[in-house]
């Protein structure tokens, strides 16, 4: 590494900060979530703007894969928090009205995305017809369940059986999601990728019934007044890193281990502890994550579409829009919720956020979305985050409340992601 490598690294990293940080401020001031500040910085500094000068100046390809391997590392603990926060109890015993509204809101937009990866094929197939139909359709169908809980809390929706009901509701979609991808990717893996994906099946026993226990054991005891000390932190993140490492290597996505890992750590009397973990690594991951952006933006090209790309993504927020929307809300009315706050809860499951920019990561780097197809979605998850404030104010003026669930678990905490 050269000195001129190092100089441009380090100016590269207050760019990011000072920009994310900046755009983040803004985008909250404008009644949005400090992520879609963050993603519009990323385009920004990426090839769309002065034909590409941003990019080639500020950032050389000499500076891009060390910046790409701190964005990986954010990426990794970013999922390692968004496991942690979800509710296992909505999991293991979710009710009724949860498990429908979460099918609708997952199955109609991924019909429809299935009839727009077929349409999409043509201009921007990768030669495997049948997963990137399936990734399509994925990629429309997924809620952000983190972006989602910082909306939720900050419109005082937290409270109300809406904004639980939503929450719950994103806790399954985001699983559901996380399960769907990994198995989109096995099914393209190499020659040997397919034998070694059989060893996720062990591993996540050895997970919950090992790494689970033990990890109880280390958050136990010790000085109260210092719940997590340095040592325990070190050892949780670097648990998560080596499961993103051990999911790396079985031909699987890193993100799926660090997932994993949140997944498992205990609650019950390690849940103080836990929530400390969560606090610092959050404070870890607000300076990763807006590498990650950039990274990200610097794939979006968007100088160069036509019309054929705006009626492509036309069509894309359209099938994404209208799928999320239109799901949720008819599996919302069948289960009778009223009319107004199942439109809300369809706003607020419409939220794709940087769950969004992961799904879609994967799909490029392993080759199922080309860089013109991938600058469409990123953009489409910009809007459709963008979207839910202004949607929520207009439908949900008047909180409407819903009748009492038959299950208590419908009802969970506000997460605690300020992501």
């Amino acid at each position: 590494m050269t000195s001129h490598t190092i100089q441009m690294l380090f100016v590269d990293l207050a760019l990011i900060l000072l920009l994310a940080r900046g755009f983040g401020v803004l985008a909250v001031r404008l009644g949005q979530p400090p992520v879609v500040g963050e993603i519009f910085a990323g385009i920004l500094l990426g090839p769309t703007l002065f034909g590409g000068w941003i990019a080639e100046t500020f950032f050389p390809l000499s500076v891009r894969p060390l910046l790409s391997g701190m964005a990986d590392v954010g990426v990794a603990l970013f999922m390692f928090v968004v496991g942690l926060e979800l509710e296992r109890g909505v999991l293991r015993g979710m009710g009724r009205r949860t498990a429908v509204v979460a099918a609708g809101s997952i199955l109609v937009p991924f019909v429809l995305g299935l009839g727009l990866g077929w349409h999409l094929l043509s201009g921007h197939g990768s030669g495997r017809a049948g997963a990137f139909v399936v990734f399509v359709g994925l990629s429309v169908s997924v809620t952000a369940f983190p972006v989602l809980a910082r909306i939720i809390a900050d419109r005082r929706l937290a409270r109300t059986t809406v904004g639980a009901f939503a929450l719950a509701t994103a806790a399954v979609v985001d699983v559901v999601a996380w399960i769907a991808l990994a198995a989109v990717q096995a099914s393209i893996g190499g020659e040997d990728g397919h034998w070694r994906v059989l060893l996720l099946l062990p591993y996540i026993a050895v997970m919950f019934l090992v790494v689970r226990p033990l990890l109880g054991r280390l958050l136990t005891g010790g000085d109260p007044a210092n719940p997590v000390s340095v040592p325990r932190l070190a050892a949780v993140l670097s648990g998560a890193l080596l499961s993103a490492a051990a999911t790396e290597a079985m031909g699987m996505h890193f993100i799926f281990g660090a997932f994993l890992f949140g997944l498992v750590m205990p609650t019950g009397g390690a849940a103080e502890r836990g929530e400390a973990i969560q606090r610092q690594t959050s404070q870890l991951t607000a300076v990763l994550l807006p590498v990650y952006f950039v990274v990200a933006g610097l794939k979006v090209d968007l100088g160069g579409l036509g019309l054929d790309g705006l009626l492509d993504f036309g069509a894309i927020l359209l099938v994404a829009v209208a799928g999320k929307l239109g799901g949720s809300y008819l599996a919302a009315r069948l289960q009778g919720v009223p009319p107004r706050a199942s439109l809300a809860l369809g706003a607020l499951l419409n939220t794709r956020g940087l769950t969004e920019l992961i799904i879609l990561g994967v799909g490029l780097r392993i080759g199922l979305l080309d860089d013109s197809l991938y600058s469409l979605m990123v953009v489409m998850a910009l809007v459709t985050t963008a979207m839910t404030g202004p949607m929520l104010a207009w439908i949900y003026r008047r909180p409407v409340e819903i009748a009492t669930p038959e299950r208590a678990s419908d009802l969970v905490p506000a997460a605690r992601s300020s992501a």
